[in-house]
């Protein structure tokens, strides 16, 4: 599997490879490739000001185990299903209750999406409209935010978000299916833009 870093293209195979031969330094090209998304997913999923030591964690606890990695598996999904799992910990552990605005500001620190380039007024719109995304999303079961999330704010092809969750490729269709016509109740002008491209 191969991911676009800074512009060059990494083998993770290959790095993981190398760090499994005792090239532990090479991690580091793994970290790089994925800390954005690991930081949007994680401040998506509610980790809010905690978001970055999070993935600290996330990057940690893969490390550790990467000798029980699939070879030939695609990393990223396999790291994300490891953010999620620390953030639902940081968030259940957390004393306070982490605000919509805490997190819409923390998804917005940790990746911009809108160019700076932008007309204001668009720009301005598309916060409002991810502000309310996230409010319709608080609204759904953590299963419905989860596949959302992953599937559209993360722009994750369906064989990813069925890795990244643990499900059935099936599962993670019907469950899409139901979390949609709640959202498309929630917000009658909610399309979702379609992530990657299906591996069929």
């Amino acid at each position: 599997m191969r991911t676009r870093e800074g512009g060059r293209i990494v083998d993770e195979a290959a790095v993981i490879a190398r760090v499994r031969a005792g090239e532990p330094e090479a991690y580091a090209e793994l970290v790089r490739a994925h800390t954005g998304i690991a930081l949007r997913a994680a401040a998506a999923l509610g980790a809010g000001a905690d978001a970055e030591d999070v993935v600290q964690q996330a990057f940690f606890k893969a490390y550790c185990t990467l000798g029980r990695f699939r070879e030939g598996a695609a990393f990223k999904p396999w790291l994300l299903s490891i953010v999620a799992n620390e953030t639902r910990n940081t968030v259940r552990t957390a004393v306070r209750q982490r605000t919509l605005a805490g997190r819409e500001a923390a998804l917005v620190e940790a990746e911009p999406v809108i160019p700076e380039s932008a007309d204001p007024a668009v720009a301005a719109l598309e916060v409002e409209r991810r502000a309310a995304l996230l409010a319709a999303l608080d609204r759904l079961s953590e299963e419905h935010r989860l596949v959302v999330t992953y599937r559209y704010l993360l722009e994750m092809d369906e064989p990813e978000t069925a890795q990244a969750l643990g499900w059935p490729r099936g599962t993670v269709k019907s469950r899409l299916n139901r979390a949609l016509r709640k959202l498309q109740r929630l917000l009658p002008d909610f399309q979702p833009r379609e992530g990657g491209d299906e591996h069929e």
